[in-house]
């Protein structure tokens, strides 16, 4: 038996001989017996009895059907919580193939944590439902028991940025009903006595946090999934994936290939973890995700531990899972170990542990509770996980192949996430999209250009992995894996001192200042008392043309957009439920027989769309499912690398344009919402008058060739009166201030245009049928439960999304999206809100209430508004100032 401390200190010795200038500035932790040279420690199976070769089942448990309805390729949680839901909403005839055994692959050896609080409301709600299924529903429903273990969590501040933090996860928690509390040292002590707490902020504490067990949860999902009717199937490899191209030209999934036959099928989940990419490329699909060894210890007993919290100490990456009277350690390295060649035969298989790499959870662990110095380590676990570019789960339909679903790639998480990521994928499989908002975890956020190279995939998951346990701060931007995508103004504005953002892939501008802080506040004035000038260039910019363009365009579209040729018109897409696919603005085009860069050469009707950056592929992927749904005869072109955008906004911009511009600009001549294809400095250009910000302005959409020129001659003819360039960070501030949506923070894939207050993008005084116009009418006609409301609060305090919002002392809501307003100097905030018995969100209820935010555990008083309290009557946008 070894313990942590002996470990500890071989691999301190083992670097003192190797490299003498290392070993001066690393101190071993714990005294005692002679140093060793011992770096690996022999495994004895603690969560799997090991098999027995001979008993080893040749072929599959039972025959295959010839037909499913749905095939789940993968046994492991998401595999079996997905069977679990398709079976629950009525799906039959589902299966699910495993090669091996259920669990077999990266389930098997997880830690099985549910911690309740994360920072993002969606995870809360899908980690609520896990909980419920492991700690009630399959209990109830199989009289099974699936090992949940509800014994507490904490989670450790060793900064006071780290505390606040957890405040701001506990005000969340109000909101969800969860309960936390924020624990002061001593507290912290009284509870967990074997704690060192010398060195600690204090802790958040959440009682209701608990574990599970990967074996019994499993095998709970499985009989459940049976019981109505679906199969399980284990001993069963995938070989291939039968795919088909119907009369449209479109891919769709036909079969399913096994080494002992065939399942005719449309629909394919491909839950297999690290063996996803494999998977995926039997179909065609580019599955971003990459192997490393994750890995955890388990102590031998340790006296006083029994029904202690499960910790969570992100300043030192560790986590310390209670398993029965002792604990397993580990957590995330700074340089993880990748598994370069995935072999398909590794089932219930470990790898030995590199103690090298291991060793900071172990100075972690003992520095958190000193016990563990001389505790043995009864057993090693160092298995293989998938993980992602972004840190987030691959889910939905690949966009290359209709049939074919992911539910994949879930950073080590997929235990605590699969519930809800089941229930939600399920539903999507059905009714084609998921209940709740998932475009965080949808495989369509990622653009085609990204989701098979290498390079950026194995950077960027690498540094996604290093910084799990970091702090989660509001404008933090990833490091690895830049520069992928860059528009044409690119190194001219990283002259002029740009520090750029990044958004899948794009740059794209945050603000101008190389050194020290952004000057948001500068660029934000500069705008609303002279110009800025936007690159908006990274936008996506799509062309739908074609016989049937009118008729898709109708349909697709919430808002009226056939209007004829010259006009621009805000809109939205929307789902069957009325939720919002997207927010985007549709100019109608005039017929021309002559292709340019502006414009494909069409007879008919044609529109030019415009859509934000980091949504543009799910926009595309959108438009073309319900093309190919409703076999309309039209193109979707894209020319977001052929074509640049800049803008230009602020009382000052017609008079700088004019300048630049072979056109009139006046009012009667270049009306608001129009567009016209015009010469700037020489070249020719879509100008459009819009405004993102609430002032009057206007956007040139030019070939990439263009751009620069067109740039510098807007900068020199703006030199007189004010121009500043503005980046990202000001487009946020001077939006909230105005009260235009964000889509995916102010607007989602589960809000409705009449919850958020955009029920002027709807046509429904028109007969015109377009997508979810029976669901709007519906709640339309039944009333609404939830309404976004703006907020302003006059002490100035920082605020970024996720405070709890009180309403005459109850919680009715959270923010989404929240920013300092430069021009009525005062924070602003958007959050919907509910009645908290139930009944309808009128205006006269939201008038009728005391409001205040509530920011890390403090509320403040804010004041409600249903109009924007900045130039409420929209004056500016007009040019009357």
């Amino acid at each position: 038996m070894a313990s942590l401390s002996r470990a500890l200190r071989g691999v301190v010795t083992t670097r003192l001989r190797q490299s003498p200038a290392l070993g001066r500035g690393l101190r071993p932790l714990a005294s005692g017996a002679g140093p060793t040279s011992e770096k690996s420690v022999p495994y004895q199976r603690t969560l799997k009895e090991a098999q027995d070769p001979s008993a080893v089942a040749q072929g599959p448990t039972r025959p295959l059907p010839s037909t499913a309805s749905v095939v789940v390729i993968g046994g492991g949680s998401l595999g079996c919580q997905t069977l679990y839901h398709l079976a629950k909403l009525g799906v039959s005839g589902a299966v699910l193939l495993e090669r091996e055994r259920l669990t077999s692959g990266t389930t098997w050896h997880t830690a099985g944590l549910l911690w309740q609080l994360r920072p993002s409301d969606v995870e809360v709600e899908l980690l609520a439902h896990t909980r419920r299924v492991v700690s009630r529903d399959l209990e109830e429903e199989t009289g099974l028991h699936t090992g949940w273990i509800q014994n507490g969590g904490l989670f450790i501040a060793s900064s006071r940025q780290r505390l606040d933090e957890y405040k701001r996860l506990m005000s969340l928690g109000k909101v969800y009903g969860i309960e936390s509390h924020v624990l002061s040292p001593g507290e912290t002590k009284a509870l967990y006595p074997l704690m060192n707490v010398e060195d600690l902020y204090g802790t958040l504490y959440v009682p209701h946090d608990g574990t599970m067990d990967p074996a019994g949860t499993c095998t709970s999902l499985a009989r459940a999934a049976t019981a109505r009717g679906a199969q399980v199937i284990e001993n069963c490899p995938v070989t291939g994936i039968h795919v088909r191209t119907d009369d449209f030209g479109v891919r769709r999934v036909a079969a399913v290939e096994t080494e002992h036959g065939s399942i005719r099928t449309p629909c394919v989940v491909n839950c297999a973890g690290v063996w996803a990419g494999a998977v995926g490329r039997m179909a065609g699909v580019k599955v971003p995700l990459v192997a490393m060894r994750h890995a955890y210890v388990v102590t031998e007993r340790i006296e006083g531990i029994q029904n202690m919290p499960n910790v969570r100490d992100h300043d030192a990456s560790v986590y310390l899972r209670l398993q029965g009277d002792a604990l397993s350690v580990g957590g995330y390295e700074s340089n993880p170990i990748f598994w370069e060649e995935v072999s398909d035969k590794f089932a219930f298989g470990l790898f030995d542990l590199d103690w090298d790499v291991f060793t900071p959870h172990i100075e972690g662990a003992i520095n958190r509770v000193p016990v563990l110095e001389k505790t043995g380590i009864k057993s090693t676990v160092c298995g293989p996980e998938s993980f992602t570019p972004d840190h987030k789960p691959l889910m939905g339909e690949a966009p290359e192949l209709r049939g074919f679903f992911l539910g994949c790639g879930f950073n080590s998480a997929g235990m605590m996430l699969g519930g809800g990521c089941g229930q939600q994928l399920a539903y999507w499989i059905v009714h084609g999209r998921p209940e709740k908002d998932m475009h965080s975890y949808d495989i369509r956020r990622f653009h085609h250009s990204l989701t098979d190279h290498s390079r950026w995939i194995r950077e960027r998951s690498h540094e996604a992995y290093a910084k799990n346990y970091s702090i989660v701060f509001p404008h933090d931007e990833p490091l690895a894996g830049r520069n992928m995508r860059t528009d044409p103004l690119h190194e001219e504005l990283l002259a002029r001192g740009c520090v750029f953002q990044e958004r899948h892939g794009w740059e794209r501008p945050g603000w101008f200042s190389a050194q020290g802080p952004a000057p948001i506040k500068k660029e934000c004035l500069a705008c609303r008392g002279a110009a800025a000038v936007f690159d908006m260039s990274y936008f996506g910019k799509f062309f739908l043309v074609g016989p049937d363009a009118r008729e898709a365009a109708n349909w697709l579209f919430s808002a009226d957009v056939s209007r004829p040729p010259g006009s621009t018109v805000y809109t939205c897409m929307l789902n069957h439920r009325g939720g919002t696919e997207s927010d985007l603005t549709v100019s109608r085009l005039a017929p021309g027989p002559q292709a340019s860069p502006l414009a494909p050469a069409f007879e008919g009707d044609g529109y030019y769309l415009a859509v934000g950056g980091a949504t543009a592929q799910h926009n595309w992927s959108h438009i073309s499912t319900v093309l190919q749904d409703r076999r309309f005869r039209c193109r979707l072109i894209d020319s977001s690398e052929d074509l640049g955008l800049v803008s230009v906004q602020g009382p000052a911009s017609r008079a700088i344009l004019q300048e630049v511009l072979e056109a009139d600009l006046s009012d009667d001549a270049f009306p608001f919402s129009t567009h016209k294809l015009v010469r700037a400095a020489g070249h020719l250009v879509r100008a459009i008058r819009l405004s993102f910000v609430g002032e009057l302005g206007w956007e040139l959409h030019a070939p990439r060739p263009s751009c620069l020129p067109v740039y510098q001659a807007l900068m020199a003819a703006g030199a007189k009166h004010g121009l500043v360039n503005a980046g990202y960070r000001a487009i946020d501030s001077l939006s909230i201030e105005k009260g235009y949506r964000h889509w995916h923070a102010d607007l989602r894939a589960d809000d409705s245009p009449l919850e958020a207050g955009l029920a002027f993008t709807c046509k429904l005084k028109s007969s015109i049928p377009f997508l979810g116009r029976e669901a709007l009418e519906k709640q339309q006609a039944q009333g609404l439960r939830r309404r976004l409301v703006g907020f302003t609060v006059d002490e100035k305090v920082p605020m970024f999304g996720l405070e709890a919002i009180w309403r005459n002392g109850q919680v009715v809501g959270h923010v989404r999206r929240a920013n300092f307003g430069f021009a009525i100097k005062k924070t602003l905030a958007y959050g919907y809100i509910r009645d908290p018995s139930g009944g309808l969100v009128s205006l006269d209820f939201v008038k009728s209430g005391d409001y205040a935010l509530e920011r890390m555990g403090v509320t403040y008083a804010a004041q409600a508004h249903l109009k924007s309290p900045f130039d409420p009557d929209n004056k500016r946008v007009k040019g009357i100032y």
